[in-house]
């Protein structure tokens, strides 16, 4: 997937987008662009891309080509390896359940 997010500057934009904010949330979408350096177009878009490209690569359906697939399958099909850093951060709690 193209990371729209990061190509914000990159490509001339032609399509607009509006919606309404509270005061509040315009106040604070614009004290988070200040910090990072960005107008508010900036970061509310930048913003908007990476979110949507996460819900999209949170999708339990997906699709690929015959050869990616076939390969994707291959992974699945080796058998488990034993990791001894992942077996010793497993059993490590959660630092939200400390």
């Amino acid at each position: 997937m193209d990371n729209l997010a990061k190509n914000i500057n990159k490509t001339s934009r032609t399509a607009r987008l509006g919606f309404r904010a509270t005061l509040q949330q315009e106040a604070l979408l614009r004290k988070a662009a200040k910090i990072t350096g960005r107008n508010i177009t900036q970061f509310v878009l930048t913003s908007a891309c990476e979110a949507a490209e996460n819900a999209l690569c949170d999708q339990k359906i997906f699709f690929a080509d015959d050869e990616s697939f076939q390969a994707f399958e291959e992974i699945l099909e080796r058998p488990a390896q034993i990791k001894p850093n992942l077996r010793k951060l497993m059993k490590n709690r959660a630092p939200w359940e400390k």
